[in-house]
């Protein structure tokens, strides 16, 4: 039979039955989903109507997000699916589809933020005596570069709840493209009120 998207096999409103005027028509066809898994890549490429292609990623593990506050994006490793809305057979077999809630590596963000800003992010800050070496070849840097840091120290805050999530390695991310048609699965790192109140979920659903 095939999957097809046309409304003329349906039922009116009120139950009755609609005669069919034509046969399938190309343009109303539909396709199986994809049902990304968490895998190495594997995308295949689809041929649409006008020649257009659809990329069809039947597995992923890598993908491109952003940490909003910070301005700026890495390609990381998606470690796990920990969330979705609409149904958990969907977290439990690891499939990747737009706005679901992964764990994603905070490796790539954190080597980035301590290059910028010159300060730890996720590790206890040692209080311990400085060594003298690392202090004569601290004084020797170049005035201008330690004006450039101390000025980005200023900006440099970031929230409790992100900052543990690095402290452990992982870090919750929502996933805002649509594997199953571009063959990617990027997004962005929680943050704030969303980031709470997925946090909330997930306590509750432990808890269950």
């Amino acid at each position: 039979m095939g999957i097809s998207r046309d409304s003329w096999h349906k039922r009116r409103k009120t139950g009755g039955k609609k005669k069919p005027l034509r046969k399938k028509r190309k343009y109303e066809l539909g396709r199986p989903a994809a049902n990304t898994k968490l895998a190495p890549k594997r995308v295949h490429v689809v041929r649409c109507r006008g020649g257009n292609k659809k990329f069809r990623a039947l597995r992923l593990d890598h993908g491109n997000f952003s940490w909003g506050s910070e301005a700026i994006s890495r390609k990381t490793r998606i470690i796990d699916v920990v969330y979705n809305a609409s149904n958990n057979e969907l977290v439990r077999t690891k499939t990747l589809v737009k706005n679901c809630v992964v764990l994603i590596d905070g490796a790539p963000f954190r080597q980035w933020y301590e290059q910028h800003y010159a300060l730890p992010l996720g590790k206890r800050r040692q209080t311990d005596a400085v060594d003298p070496e690392a202090e004569a070849s601290a004084t020797s840097k170049a005035r201008l570069t330690d004006k450039k840091y101390e000025e980005r120290k200023k900006v440099a805050k970031v929230e409790k709840s992100v900052e543990e999530q690095f402290s452990a390695g992982k870090v919750l991310a929502c996933i805002c493209s649509r594997p199953g048609q571009v063959g990617r699965a990027d997004g962005y790192v929680l943050e704030g009120k969303e980031l709470e109140f997925y946090q909330r979920k997930l306590k509750s659903k432990k808890g269950k």
